[in-house]
C-alpha cells in the first residue's frame, strides 16, 4: 500500500472564519457556536470541552483531566496548560502495599487523582478567553438538563458495567440505569444531576461577582474549594467501593487535595523537524515519546520507502519500540525527578538508538543510557509477557502465549471496550488473584477517549486531549452525577524510579495534545485519544501530511497501525512483544512480509485504529479534518 487515494470519507474544509474539529458532532457545533457568538478559539475549546463531558460519558467526564496545548496570536505565546491532577497527600507505595497490592487498581476509587478538566478549562478561559462563563456552560448545562442522542458506544458502555452497577455502585445505576433499564442507542439521554451540578456552578459563580474573571475564578473555588469538593471527600473519606482487585476499598483523596490543586501554565517541549516546530508536553506525559520517533526517524529515506509499504511499517515500529522504552525508564514528573530529555533528544543519542533498530523485529524492551545513565524499569515489566498474532504465532522465548489480559471494563483508558459484562481482572499479589465474581466478557467494541482542535480567524490555535473520569471506571458521587477518575494507575509502585507514585506527584499520562509552529506561527493543531496509541496514531498522521504531502482528510483516512510491544499505560500494565495491529488495507501482501520479519500481526477491521482530528491555518485559510472511524467525529467551519 503505496499510493495515497484521491477519494477521503469527508471533504478536508477549508475557509477564513474558524474552524473546530473533535471526537463528537455535537462539541465541535457548540465550538463552531462559540465563535460565530463572537468568541475566540480558547473559548470555543472550553465550551466544546465541556460538552464533551456530557455527550462523552463513557470517555470522560467532570472528573477527569486535560493537557492543552495552544497558541494566542495576539501574545505571541504557545503554552501547554497543564489540568493534570496530582495524586493525594494519602497516596504512598506503602498505602498500597498495605492493602496487599503491587498494582494501582484500575477501577474504583484508589486510583483517583485531583480531577483537573474543570480547573484547566476555566484557567484557559479566564486568562485567554473573551466571552462570559454563562456563554461558555450554556451548552453542557443544556446537553445535560434536556438530553441528547445516546451514541451506540455508549449504551454497550453502560451494558459493559451494568451488572456491577445494579450490585455495587447504586449511584451510576440511578444515573445511567434509569429506571432500571439499559437506555437503547440513538434514544435521548439526559444526566439531570450533572446538569444540576454546572447550573449551580454557574449561579454561585455570577452571585460572587459581575466581573468576568472574577465570576470564572470564583466557578473554579466552587468545584475545587465549595461544595464539589465537599460532596466529593464526604463520599470518598466515608464510602467503600468494589474495584478490579474484587473487595471494596475507600479511596485517598481528600478536600485539603482539592483545595490545594491549581492547573499551570508551562513551556511546550519542542522539536525541528520538517520545517516545523513541534510543541509537546513535557514528561509528565508521554508526549516526548513523539519527539523521539522524530528524532530516530530522520536516519531514514522514508520518502522512498512510500507510505504503508513493509519497509515503512516496519521501519516506525521499530524506531517507536525504542522511544517507548525510553519512556518506562525515563519519564515522570519533572517537579520530582531529573528527566535527561536533552539528552534524549540530541542528535547524537538518536544516532546511537537508531542502529538498534534491525531487519527483523526485536521482542526486547531497551531502554537507552541518556548521559551514561543505567536505565531501570518497573517491577511489573519485568515479570512474564507474551504477545500473539492473529495467524497463531507468539513470540520464540515463550512456549506458549497466555491468554489476553482480563479486564474489567472500568479498568484502563477504554480504547478496547468490552461489549458484555465485565471480565475477572488480577490485581492482587500471589498466585490466585481474583477478580469479581462477573461472566467473561464475550467481545470487544472499540473506543477511546476525546480530543478537539480549534483555529480562529484571530490566529489562535487550540488542541487538547480530554479523558478520564468515565462512566466504567468509578462510581458516580451522588448528588453531583459524575465520577472521579483512575489516573493514578500510571504511576508505578517501584521504589525510586522516574514514575514511582508520591503525594502531590502527576502521573505519567498518556493524554498528548499536539500542535505545530512555521516560523513561529500556529501551522497545525492535532491528536487523536487512544492511551499507549495516541503518540502513534498521531505520528502517522504527522508524516503523512508532512512527509508524503497528504492533505489533513487524506492524512487520517489512510490505512493505519500500531504496536502494542510496549507495557501497557493502563492496569494490568501487561506488554505484547512483537504484536503489530494493522488495518486489512494495508493489503496481504504487506502484511505477509511483516510476518516474516518477525512481526506478529493482528489484521483489523478496514477502518479501526485511529481517532486524529486536525486543524491548521497556512496562507490565510483554515483547514480541518476529522476520523470516519467509530462514525462520531466531525470537523466543521466555514
Amino acid at each position: 500500500m503505496g499510493e495515497i487515494p484521491e477519494f477521503t470519507t469527508r471533504p478536508e474544509l477549508a475557509g477564513t472564519f474558524g474552524m473546530v474539529a473533535s471526537t463528537h458532532w455535537l462539541a465541535s457545533a457548540a465550538g463552531l457556536a462559540v465563535l460565530e457568538h463572537g468568541g475566540n478559539a480558547f473559548d470555543a475549546a472550553a465550551a466544546a470541552g465541556l460538552v464533551l463531558q456530557v455527550v462523552e460519558p463513557h470517555l470522560n467526564g467532570l472528573g477527569g483531566e486535560v493537557p492543552v496545548i495552544a497558541h494566542h496570536a495576539g501574545r505571541g505565546e504557545t503554552f501547554v496548560l497543564c489540568g493534570q491532577g496530582t495524586a493525594p497527600a494519602a497516596a504512598t507505595p506503602e498505602a498500597f502495599a498495605g492493602l496487599g497490592l503491587d498494582l494501582v487498581p484500575g477501577s474504583g476509587l484508589l486510583a483517583a487523582c485531583v480531577p483537573g478538566a474543570f480547573g484547566a478549562w476555566m484557567l484557559l478561559l479566564r486568562e485567554y478567553g473573551t466571552l462570559r462563563l454563562r456563554d461558555v456552560m450554556g451548552y453542557a448545562i443544556g446537553y445535560a438538563a434536556r438530553g441528547y442522542p445516546l451514541l451506540p458506544a455508549i449504551s454497550w458502555g453502560i451494558a459493559s458495567v451494568a451488572e456491577l452497577f445494579r450490585d455495587h455502585w447504586p449511584g451510576s445505576a440511578e444515573v445511567y440505569l434509569p429506571d432500571g433499564h439499559l437506555p437503547a442507542p440513538g434514544s435521548l439521554f439526559a444526566n439531570p444531576a450533572l446538569a444540576a451540578t454546572y447550573q449551580r456552578i454557574l449561579d454561585q459563580a455570577e452571585a460572587a461577582s459581575h466581573d468576568r474573571d472574577e465570576q470564572i475564578e470564583a466557578a473554579r473555588r466552587v468545584y475545587y474549594e465549595g461544595f464539589v469538593a465537599e460532596t466529593i471527600a464526604a463520599y470518598v473519606a466515608s464510602t467503600e467501593v468494589m474495584d478490579v482487585t474484587g473487595e471494596p476499598h475507600r479511596g485517598l483523596l481528600s478536600y485539603a487535595d482539592l483545595a490545594g490543586w491549581h492547573p499551570r501554565l508551562e513551556e511546550p517541549l519542542t522539536y525541528e523537524a520538517g520545517g516545523l516546530t513541534v510543541c509537546k508536553t513535557k514528561p509528565w506525559g508521554q508526549g516526548p515519546v513523539f519527539l523521539q520517533q522524530l528524532a530516530l526517524l530522520e536516519g531514514f529515506d522514508l520518502t522512498a520507502m512510500g507510505p504503508g509499504t513493509a519497509d515503512y511499517i516496519h521501519t516506525v515500529t521499530e524506531c517507536g519500540k525504542l522511544a517507548f522504552a525510553d519512556r518506562e525508564a525515563w519519564y515522570g514528573d519533572p517537579d520530582f525527578t531529573d528527566v535527561p530529555v536533552k539528552a534524549l533528544l540530541s542528535a547524537g543519542y538518536a544516532g546511537v538508538r537508531r542502529r538498534l533498530a534491525g531487519p527483523e523485529a526485536s521482542a526486547e524492551l531497551r531502554p537507552g543510557d541518556p548521559d551514561g545513565r543505567t536505565p531501570r524499569l518497573p517491577d511489573f515489566i519485568t515479570g512474564a509477557a507474551a504477545g500473539s498474532g492473529d495467524d497463531g504465532r507468539v513470540a520464540p522465548s515463550l512456549d506458549v502465549a497466555p491468554p489476553a489480559p482480563r479486564l474489567d471494563p472500568g479498568t484502563g483508558e477504554p480504547t478496547m471496550r468490552t461489549a458484555g459484562p465485565g471480565r475477572k481482572g488480577p490485581d492482587r499479589k500471589g498466585p490466585d488473584r481474583k477478580g469479581p465474581d462477573r461472566k467473561a466478557a464475550s467481545s470487544y467494541r472499540a473506543g477511546d477517549t476525546c480530543h478537539l482542535d480549534v483555529a480562529d480567524r484571530f490566529g489562535n490555535m487550540v488542541s487538547a486531549t480530554p479523558s478520564g473520569g468515565w462512566l466504567q471506571s468509578s462510581p458516580v458521587i451522588p448528588g453531583l452525577g459524575f465520577c472521579l477518575g483512575t489516573r493514578a494507575q500510571m504511576f508505578t509502585l517501584t521504589p525510586g524510579l522516574p514514575a514511582t507514585l508520591a503525594p502531590g506527584k502527576r502521573p505519567r499520562t498518556t493524554l498528548t495534545p499536539s500542535l505545530a509552529l512555521r516560523d513561529r506561527e500556529p501551522y497545525l493543531a492535532f491528536g487523536t485519544p487512544g492511551g499507549d496509541q495516541q503518540d502513534q496514531w498521531s505520528l502517522l498522521f504527522f508524516l503523512n501530511h508532512v512527509k508524503f504531502g497528504m492533505n489533513l482528510q487524506q492524512a487520517i483516512d489512510f490505512p493505519s497501525f500500531h504496536s502494542a510491544h510496549m507495557p501497557s499505560s493502563f492496569y494490568p500494565r501487561v506488554a505484547q512483544p512483537r504484536v503489530l495491529d494493522v488495518e486489512s488495507r494495508v493489503g496481504a501482501s504487506v502484511i505477509e512480509e511483516l510476518r516474516r520479519r518477525g512481526h506478529l500481526v493482528n489484521v483489523r477491521p478496514a477502518w479501526s485504529l485511529g481517532r486524529v482530528s486536525a486543524v491548521a491555518r497556512r496562507n490565510g485559510v483554515l483547514y480541518a479534518a476529522a476520523n470516519p472511524r467509530g462514525m462520531q467525529g466531525y470537523a466543521v467551519g466555514r
